[in-house]
């Protein structure tokens, strides 16, 4: 690499403006970008993230120099994604994006989830050389209008309905899904990227046609204070919970079984719209605390002290962010046998998978009896987070990744002549 490349970062959220993983993986891999002494734009839109959080972000991200962050708004407000979710095209944003992609000629458009945004985004482009162009699938939207395959708002997905599926998750039905759309604007993509093996196999399986290639998500150890731990921030031994509290994170499943777990509090760490139906389940239990929403850098701690890390999402994940969250503190996992969930643990050999109650129950128990297994995890895990999962292993295959495909897809590497 001759000289400083010039990322465009393309997302419906980016944080503090944001609810999942997939907005934390960008912010991380923007700031990689940046200290490698890129400059990186990101275009997020901030009338999409108040259409779902009215207020304020309850917390604040960091910024860093060379990273350039571009909120879009509409004097519309709600009404621009609302019309972007019907028709499949920014229309209250396009002249907006075409004035921030004339301003600086781009050599990479990384787009990330788009769902707000919509596939003709993928057609955008400043005059000049065409910069490549790289789409990360970090939910199932491309094949599931509601993101997740969450069938009729109850179960895993098994076969596509997505028409009653969509109405019975009261969402507007998407007509422009059976357009062909989809597929037109995918051609103006270089390469589509998964985070999971698992989630490639799915995509294909479901008729995705475009071809995917694997890159796992990353934490960068900058991040934390994962060498120097701060203080137990629980007196009682504490088994621990990560992630947004919806019903498809599967918490209703594990908050039962803690009136058999007496030795252990379970300690959940996390915020959503699915909490007042699991505070109401576990308000009779003690031992089951709930946390509230608690910023990245705060979360060190909590991990690095707990038992292990339980994941007990009930559909398919597309990676699994919280898993090497837990292995970066040495900490291990205990996950439900499902989607990429299944991949991770069996790559790391940092933890324990789960197929029903009881093995849940044996695998906490085992957790809590056995000091030297829980730290023999853990240390497994975290040596699979520094081969595959740490900043430095992710930035390389994602460097070799740009390399290759601009080859493939144009001949040559503009930023290496």
């Amino acid at each position: 690499m001759t000289r400083p490349l010039n990322v465009l970062h393309v997302s419906t959220f980016y944080p503090p403006w944001s609810f999942g993983g997939d907005a934390v993986y960008l912010h991380r891999l923007a700031h990689a970008l940046g200290d490698d002494g890129h400059h990186v734009d990101v275009v997020h839109c901030l009338d999409s993230y108040h259409l779902l959080h009215p207020a304020e972000p309850p917390s604040t991200a960091a910024g860093h120099p060379n990273v350039h962050v571009h909120g879009l708004r509409s004097r519309l407000g709600w009404l621009s994604p609302l019309l972007t979710q019907q028709t499949g095209r920014p229309l209250l944003k396009t002249s907006t994006l075409k004035t921030l992609l004339a301003e600086r000629q781009h050599d990479v458009i990384h787009f990330h989830n788009i769902s707000l945004l919509g596939p003709h985004v993928l057609a955008l482009a400043a005059p000049g050389s065409p910069p490549l162009k790289l789409y990360t699938a970090h939910e199932h939207w491309l094949i599931c209008p509601t993101h997740v395959l969450w069938k009729y708002g109850r179960r895993v997905c098994d076969r596509p309905d997505c028409l009653r599926c969509t109405i019975r998750a009261r969402r507007p039905p998407q007509l422009w899904r059976y357009s062909g759309q989809l597929d037109r604007m995918s051609r103006h993509v270089h390469q589509f990227i998964a985070p999971s093996a698992f989630s490639i196999a799915l995509h294909a399986e479901r008729g995705f046609a475009p071809p995917m290639t694997c890159l796992p998500y990353f934490v960068d150890r900058l991040d934390s204070d994962w060498q120097h731990p701060q203080p137990r921030p629980h007196p009682r031994p504490y088994f621990l919970f990560v992630g947004r509290l919806e019903e498809i994170k599967g918490l209703q499943t594990l908050i039962p079984l803690w009136t058999r777990v007496t030795t252990h509090d379970l300690l959940i760490a996390g915020a959503g719209e699915y909490e007042a139906p699991l505070r109401a389940l576990a308000a009779s239990n003690p031992r089951v605390r709930f946390l509230g929403f608690v910023p990245q850098q705060q979360l060190g701690a909590l991990y690095f002290h707990a038992e292990a890390c339980i994941v007990p999402s009930i559909t398919y994940e597309t990676f699994g962010i919280i898993v090497i969250e837990a292995f970066m503190r040495k900490t291990p996992v205990i996950a439900r046998k499902l989607g990429a969930l299944t991949e991770i643990v069996d790559q790391s050999g940092g933890g324990t998978l789960f197929s029903c109650d009881a093995e849940l129950l044996q695998a906490i128990e085992a957790m809590a009896r056995s000091r030297g297994e829980r730290d023999r995890l853990g240390e497994q895990g975290y040596d699979a987070f520094v081969r595959y999962w740490s900043r430095e292993a992710h930035m390389r295959r994602y460097y070799d990744l740009l390399e290759v495909t601009s080859r493939r897809a144009l001949g040559r590497v503009p930023w290496s002549e």
